[in-house]
């Protein structure tokens, strides 16, 4: 329950929500796109929201769309988290979305949620962005379309009256060999010290990771069969991290670079005897 009052709209198509989004900025109010509602309950219960407008897309069908057509896969930005690790169509991304928080989070937390929100980790962008993903966004001044790591990479968000529609990638990355493994404090649905996400194509690890910096990254691809150690090809990676490692109540920085060392060594070793689809 929130203490504050606010107007509640549910628009049914993309068009709609964004004309209301923006008719009520331009009333000097503060309206939110609402999907599962899991950040602005949270944080308006403390006063950290509080929104004048909340505009609920669960009715959207592009929006809510998730599947397959053979060659795409599409998540809709308010599939939560629970549907899209039970419907098995990309599984290095349902375990990634598997071990955000708990299960009764999962089933109200939305994909475009986790992507957009405040909280920094945004572990489902891991998967998406090995996956060279393509999201979709609509706003005021119309609808576009850009692979996810030109908007949401590297600590960039979205502007204001944003709306994120879907992301699609190709089906492809699906059948690729994946690892994801995270590293929390305490529990495994905590903060993550390291969550990393892994394809292997073509000789290739493709590395994704969040907890070690402000944001998400993604590592340049490297050979993990061109006979070197699984600690010298880590030792390569590090050198790649593109910002200081976080250090904090969670974990300090050098802990984090451990726990990082040990984590990649092992997917490799995964990649190498069983070719991935760990989730440990």
């Amino acid at each position: 329950m929130l203490a504050f009052n606010f107007d509640y709209y549910l628009p049914d198509t993309v068009q709609e929500a964004i004309d209301i989004y923006d008719s009520v900025r331009q009333e000097g109010k503060k309206p939110y796109y609402y999907g599962g509602g899991t950040e602005i309950i949270s944080m308006g219960r403390v006063f950290n929201v509080i929104p004048d407008a909340v505009i609920d897309i669960k009715k959207i069908p592009e929006c809510c769309g998730i599947g397959t057509d053979g060659k795409q896969l599409i998540f809709g930005s308010a599939v939560t988290l629970s549907s899209i690790y039970e419907s098995g169509l990309f599984p290095l991304l349902g375990l990634a979305a598997g071990r955000i928080a708990d299960h009764t989070i999962q089933c109200k937390l939305t994909l475009g949620g986790n992507l957009a929100g405040t909280i920094q980790y945004h572990e489902t962008l891991l998967p998406l962005m090995l996956s060279e993903s393509t999201i979709f966004i609509a706003s005021p001044d119309g609808m576009r379309q850009a692979p996810i790591r030109d908007v949401l990479t590297s600590g960039k968000r979205l502007a204001p009256g944003e709306l994120i529609i879907k992301v699609s990638l190709d089906a492809k990355f699906a059948s690729l060999p994946y690892a994801h493994i995270k590293k929390s404090k305490t529990e495994k649905i905590g903060y993550p010290l390291v969550s990393l996400s892994a394809l292997h194509s073509d000789g290739n690890l493709c590395l994704a990771a969040s907890g070690l910096c402000e944001h998400p990254f993604r590592f340049n691809d490297i050979q993990i069969d061109n006979g070197q150690s699984a600690y010298e090809i880590v030792q390569q990676l590090q050198q790649g991290i593109p910002a200081p490692v976080l250090d904090d109540m969670e974990g300090s920085s050098r802990y984090r670079i451990f726990i990082f060392q040990r984590t990649a060594e092992n997917i490799i070793r995964e990649f190498r005897e069983h070719k991935g689809k760990s989730d440990a």
